[in-house]
């Protein structure tokens, strides 16, 4: 259930080698030319280490502290350790999130969580669509026109995706958003 008083919530669903991350790489520079600070939340499948051995962080969490916080005057991280045989909730890691200066949460992964989505998707790759199967999915970028109602953007055009989040996510701040 999403947290009370959370900012809105968009997740990119899509095949894996759909270009998920490549299309968020090109979408967050025209969010954060509009003003909007964006918050991103990425599923991983996989083990993953951010920090690396023999920095001092590292050594530190492998002698039993969790969480860790690193932090200097460029950013912050926080590692947490996680023993649990269950993956993450989606709602339980937005929570982690310091809301008070975001704007939007864009969701990559996650594709089973039951938030509003944007589908990804290329005919080359011959994989089924999700939209059928997913009432969550509001809207779809592809190369391609799909046989669909739902709005359709041109996947290789981010400006395209860009004006559907600013209409159809954000628009209580669409007036308030730079041209």
């Amino acid at each position: 259930m999403k947290p009370q008083n959370c900012p809105p919530i968009l997740g990119f669903a899509a095949r894996s080698g759909t270009g998920k991350t490549t299309l968020l790489t090109r979408l967050l520079p025209l969010l954060k030319q509009q003003g909007l600070n964006v918050a991103l939340v990425k599923h991983s499948h996989h083990d993953f280490d951010i920090d690396r051995p023999g920095k001092d962080s590292y050594r530190l969490r492998e002698a039993g502290a969790s969480p860790v916080l690193l932090t200097s005057r460029h950013r912050r991280a926080v590692i947490t350790e996680y023993d649990s045989k269950e993956e993450p909730k989606l709602f339980d890691e937005i929570e982690a999130l310091p809301w008070d200066d975001i704007d939007l949460i864009l969701v990559e992964g996650f594709k089973f969580e039951s938030i509003p989505k944007i589908e990804l998707y290329r005919q080359e790759l011959e994989r089924p669509l999700l939209f059928p199967h997913d009432s969550n999915i509001i809207a779809i970028a592809s190369d391609v026109p799909l046989d669909s109602k739902l709005p359709q953007m041109d996947i290789n055009e981010p400006g395209q995706i860009l004006e559907f989040i600013v209409n159809q996510i954000l628009p209580q701040k669409s007036e308030l958003l730079q041209s």
